[in-house]
């Protein structure tokens, strides 16, 4: 049967891959929006350090879910995806054809495939949880929960606190075990036609060195200025998941004085790293993606764009 819904295009990919410079040249030739699809990017204040389109960029091209949400505040991928389908629908709605932009996994997953029908987040559970890592540690909070959930202890790492939160959050509001509320409902098909780009320098080391480039970039356009200025905030902590954002976490550390300069540089560009080889880890999940070198497949990516707009 023909598909008749409308199109989207993901432009996916690590840290650092490029996907800022094309989406924008891509907006702007197909007169659409972009809706980002970044964990860092919907925070306010977090703008050097997360590297977010500058303020020309951002005029010239409308951005959703940028600045969405102040530092101290939670945004979940269920939140986002139930805040980005609405700009998508507006932008098709018009004749557009969406981009989402971004590389966070679990907020791709989240509107793209579903999330289970799950209970809401309860912040006097989440607070509780949080005081009981700060007084034992995520991974002793890690076997209380696989201890409960056997699926979501093999699926969710000792250190993944976020998601540790929310599994014990469940299970303590309903007592049932966050994979079976998963299991038991199945995601919608989504109402757009995507087209999955995914960009990523062919050889590891040219990501690398674009991290390394990019971070020293930051420190010169003032990112310690720019956390010294969130730390004056007393509704921030470490433990957020605005400042656990990489190189947020690395400053906070360094500007507590628990590192030198040096070792905060290397630090930062470390967790640069391993974010990207986690993004490449998920992307490479994603059957149906299409992988492509921005610096040498421009040819190629403008070829799956056309053929793709041309699609009835």
């Amino acid at each position: 049967m023909h598909d008749t819904r409308p199109l989207a295009i993901a432009l996916m990919g690590p840290t650092a891959s490029g996907k800022t410079a094309l989406a924008l040249d891509w907006a702007a030739r197909l007169d659409t929006g972009v809706v980002s699809v970044d964990s860092a990017l919907v925070y306010r204040g977090l703008d050097i350090g997360a590297a977010k389109p500058s303020a020309e960029e951002l005029s010239r091209v409308r951005h959703h879910l940028v600045d969405v949400r102040d530092p101290h505040e939670i945004f979940s991928a269920a939140d986002f995806a139930r805040e980005a389908l609405p700009p998508m629908q507006a932008l098709a709605a018009r004749g557009r054809v969406p981009l989402l932009v971004g590389g966070t996994g679990l907020y791709f997953s989240a509107l793209l495939e579903g999330l289970s029908d799950l209970p809401t987040a309860d912040p006097a559970q989440r607070a509780a949880i949080a005081a009981e890592a700060a007084a034992r540690g995520w991974p002793a909070l890690h076997a209380e929960m696989a201890a409960a959930d056997p699926a979501a202890g093999r699926r969710i790492q000792p250190q993944d606190a976020q998601r540790i939160t929310r599994a014990l959050e469940v299970f303590r509001l309903t007592g049932r075990p966050i994979s079976v509320w998963q299991a038991e409902h199945a995601p919608r098909r989504f109402p757009f036609r995507v087209l999955k780009l995914v960009l990523a320098p062919a050889d590891r080391a040219v990501l690398h060195a674009r991290i390394a480039r990019r971070f020293d970039q930051m420190l010169v356009a003032g990112f310690l200025d720019e956390v010294r200025r969130l730390r004056a905030d007393p509704r921030l902590h470490p433990d957020l998941p605005s400042m656990r954002a990489v190189g947020y976490r690395q400053a906070w550390r360094h500007l507590d004085g628990l590192t030198d300069a040096g070792s905060f540089r290397d630090e930062a560009i470390a967790a640069t790293r391993q974010l990207a080889k986690r993004q490449l880890t998920w992307l490479r999940g994603q059957q149906d993606a299409r992988w492509l070198d921005p610096g040498r497949d421009q040819a190629e990516l403008e070829q799956a764009l056309a053929a793709f707009i041309a699609r009835p």
